[in-house]
């Protein structure tokens, strides 16, 4: 996804700029795992500030901000008019009702907006940003006070979380594509990051986790009666590729109110295994018949997407929520069966799957394009092995290093460990791996006995597999939103289910108090 056109609507260098994405990525970082609350606190209002800041830097010669260029005293004020009257409502409902936050947030999560920006169109997850930012109000301003109790430790998770965020935006100095660079960094991490500091310190309850699913599978429902539509009328309501793709192709793909049919095949097989845990879990009859009538549906509807990566990636979920029920033992042997059936396939019968193993054309082509991008993406490695080529710029170095006649690349490999080894090298290989290393030891330690956990986790898994043949990894909230659930749950609880918490070490003024001073009310409890 292109949001603005490279080079020709920023007002800064290109050393200021990338100066704004390290200084706003640093401020994310802070926010996740600084010592001291109120540092936290602050760093989450400054980037709540500095980043529409650094985005009207980027589009600010572009005909849509033409009336800011001509009064910007006017357009300045209206913002901040419309900043009041929309995130400071929000905001005390949300330090009021925390529930509130968690089911709007869930709600937001898929809603894309297309925007006009630069001659391109941005699909930008608008309300989302709204809750965020409201949130972010909600959740930083009661931590700024001088009694406010201390923040809990950060993890490993956190710690990697936020090496990774200034990594990329430290690797944006030298990218050919600062432009990609920065829209990553603005309308992706920055965000999501924010998004991750206030949901970790929610209490996820029983209660609250089932409003969730209520809420996911509720909109999933209505997303697939719109897909059901939409192939039922061959009309798709977004996304001239995929309208001009069915026109030529025999299969019909649906997108439903998704820019992209894989997205909508994720956020799919994400509620399916939300559903499924309820299935393997509960023991109550009315449920499971309508659990198991909501995934018919449900499989319905991510059949019409033809998202392979989606299949992969509930598959293995469900493996993983298998083998958390019950245990490996009985999930092993199933998965050894389908491992040794889809060799056969392609070995016996190549032509079912349209793979020829020793034609790289039939090969790119049974692919969808990708073989040619991952073996582009690993050139591009070999050649800065390193540090790589810098963020964001695998779309421009993979169409600069392209033989003649090839196809130009979108945005990605449609691979992220391939993207971030061309983007980011060896060192940001390490760390996206030292990431997911860390973040399935936590979701999955001690997930055994819990579903709530156990479902988390075998979500996360199927992300993490689509992401391995399709893209967006941190580009996607559901990936934060994983993490800090999976985070909360991880807490260690009292017999009564509310959890422990472990302190960082106590602000000064958190430490002169009296002990029977009575903490803060944060609002996010």
């Amino acid at each position: 996804m292109t949001v603005v056109a490279a080079g020709s609507t920023a007002i800064a260098p290109d050393f200021v700029r990338a100066l704004g994405v390290v200084v706003l990525a640093g401020l994310a970082a802070a926010a996740m795992v600084a010592p001291r609350t109120r540092v936290r606190a602050i760093c989450v209002l400054a980037a709540l500030v500095l980043t529409p800041l650094l985005l009207v830097m980027e589009i600010w010669r572009t005909p849509q901000l033409s009336f800011a260029r001509d009064r910007p005293l006017v357009a300045l004020g209206a913002g901040a008019v419309a900043a009041l009257v929309v995130c400071v409502p929000l905001a005390v409902l949300f330090a009021r009702r925390p529930w509130v936050l968690t089911l709007c947030a869930v709600a937001a999560l898929p809603f894309r907006v297309p925007v006009e920006a630069g001659g391109e169109t941005a699909n930008l997850l608008v309300p989302l940003y709204l809750v965020i930012a409201s949130g972010g109000l909600a959740w930083a301003v009661p931590r700024l006070r001088p009694d406010a109790p201390a923040p809990r430790a950060a993890r490993l998770l956190e710690m990697l979380l936020a090496a990774t965020i200034v990594l990329y935006a430290a690797q944006s100095a030298y990218s050919a594509d600062l432009d990609k660079a920065i829209e990553q960094t603005v309308f992706f991490y920055v965000p999501f990051a924010l998004l991750f500091v206030v949901m970790r310190d929610l209490n996820w309850s029983p209660r609250r986790l089932h409003a969730v699913v209520g809420v996911l599978v509720a909109l999933a429902l209505m997303f697939v009666a719109v897909g059901f539509w939409e192939y039922a009328t061959r009309h798709l309501l977004l996304n001239p590729k995929v309208i001009a793709s069915n026109q030529y192709e025999q299969y019909f793909r649906v997108n439903s109110l998704f820019f992209d049919p894989n997205i909508y095949g994720r956020f799919l097989a994400v509620v399916m295994l939300c559903l499924a845990g309820v299935l393997l879990w509960s023991r109550r009859p009315r449920l499971v018949a309508l659990t198991v009538l909501g995934l018919a549906v449900l499989w319905g509807g991510l059949v019409l997407t033809l998202s392979q990566s989606s299949f992969a990636g509930l598959l293995c979920g469900l493996l993983l929520l298998g083998a958390l029920r019950f245990s490996w033992r009985a999930v092993v042997p199933a998965l050894a069966a389908l491992a040794v059936a889809g060799l056969i396939v392609i070995l016996v019968f190549p032509s079912v799957v349209r793979l020829d193993l020793g034609n790289t054309a039939r090969l790119d082509d049974a692919t969808s394009g990708r073989y040619a991008l991952i073996h582009g993406g690993l050139e591009l490695a070999k050649e800065r092995p390193l540090l790589g080529w810098g963020a964001g710029s695998f779309a421009v170095e993979y169409d600069r290093h392209a033989k003649a006649g090839t196809p130009p690349v979108v945005s990605a490999s449609h691979t992220i460990p391939v993207t971030v080894a061309a983007e980011q090298g060896i060192v940001g290989l390490l760390v996206y791996i030292a990431l997911l290393v860390v973040a399935l030891r936590q979701l999955l330690h001690g997930a055994t006995g819990d579903p709530y956990r156990a479902v988390v986790a075998a979500a996360f898994v199927a992300l993490v597999v689509h992401t391995w043949a399709y893209a967006s990894f941190l580009e996607d909230p559901l990936t934060w939103a994983l993490l800090a659930v999976g985070t909360a749950l991880a807490r260690p609880r009292r017999p009564d289910g509310t959890p422990i918490r472990r302190t960082s070490v106590p602000s000064r003024d958190a430490r002169t108090r009296s002990p029977a001073t009575p903490s803060a009310s944060t609002g996010a409890r």
